[in-house]
């Protein structure tokens, strides 16, 4: 993580524009054949990035990275780029999805639909999140497993929504999975819900932050913004990049990231003013200002979390 941090602050400060999400791919995929850790790697892509969106996908690439590491033994090669299926039409807990993932010996088949799948078809495989067992279609509890997907598998289809308001660049579509038949290898270890879904709102928060800091620090550097700002940041990556490698589930990591993320937002304020002073018409101020929602996104299941945490504490036995 130093290495990585020495970079974002003495590395050179131009980066060629991005044109597209092929683009972005080819560029990450080269990045990736450096061999980073995933939290150096998010960092190293938000850096990159010639705006917010594409240091959103950095750090969206570099938590799939670190869960498929930690929970499944993963180690992804070079050009594989991930999305994790887990939503559907009513939400994402254990009783909202219905997706089946039915194993037979050597054979896994995989059907069902997910409403919202980040990069669509641009991912070279998917982490569908479904029912196992006996379970009913409409039981309360299911068992869950996560399923690695190619997104060349037969039976795979995609359903286009349009652009959010902000990051546009960011492609999200629908995914139906008509009995894609698989091997049985493409079952991941451990529980779909407690192991991937549930860690990866926490992964998620932590290297999109990491990445999008990432970009700012580049770009505050760029613009000569005041050295204090620009240590703010940096000190903000080392926290975040330490979180990045905590115990995910523990009420601690989950409390200093609540911290981590409330410090961001006010660095984020701090920006808007910097920005704000840019000449009118200058295109990366004018992306920050319709991309600032990003960092409101999923809040109130932050708040949640930490007061969870909170709880946990409080109730845990005292030694």
């Amino acid at each position: 993580m130093q290495d990585s941090l020495t970079y974002c602050l003495s590395a050179a400060t131009e980066v060629a524009p991005m044109a597209d999400l092929t683009d972005w791919c080819q560029r990450w995929q080269a990045l990736a054949a450096g061999g980073h850790a995933p939290a150096a790697l998010a960092m190293r892509g938000g850096f990159a990035a010639d705006r917010v969106g594409w240091a959103f996908a950095a750090g969206y690439q570099g938590a799939l990275r670190a869960l498929l590491a930690r929970h499944a033994g993963y180690a992804a090669g070079a050009g594989e780029l991930f999305a994790m299926c887990a939503t559907e039409a009513a939400g994402n807990r254990p009783r909202d999805i219905h997706t089946t993932l039915s194993v037979s010996q050597d054979s896994l088949t995989v059907s069902g639909e997910k409403s919202w799948t980040t990069l669509g078809p641009a991912a070279s495989a998917f982490l569908v999140v479904g029912r196992v067992g006996s379970d009913r279609d409409d039981a309360a509890s299911p068992s869950l497993k996560v399923a690695l997907v190619p997104t060349s598998a037969p039976g795979i289809h995609f359903q286009d929504k349009p652009p959010i308001e902000f990051v546009p660049e960011i492609p999200h579509t629908g995914s139906r999975f008509d009995a894609v038949a698989l091997g049985s290898d493409a079952l991941l270890p451990g529980d779909g819900y407690s192991d991937y879904v549930k860690p990866f709102r926490t992964v998620e928060d932590t290297y999109i932050a990491l990445a999008v800091q990432a970009w700012l620090l580049r770009e505050a550097r760029a613009r000569q913004w005041p050295l204090a700002f620009q240590q703010q940041l940096a000190a903000q990556l080392v926290t975040l990049a330490t979180l990045a490698d905590s115990d995910w589930s523990s009420a601690a990591t989950h409390l200093a990231l609540a911290g981590a993320l409330e410090r961001s937002q006010e660095l984020y304020q701090q920006a808007t003013g910097y920005f704000d002073q840019a000449p009118a018409g200058d295109p990366v101020a004018q992306r920050w200002h319709r991309d600032r929602p990003l960092f409101r996104v999923a809040s109130t299941p932050r708040e949640l979390r930490a007061e969870r945490a909170w709880q946990r504490l409080r109730d845990a036995p005292r030694s």
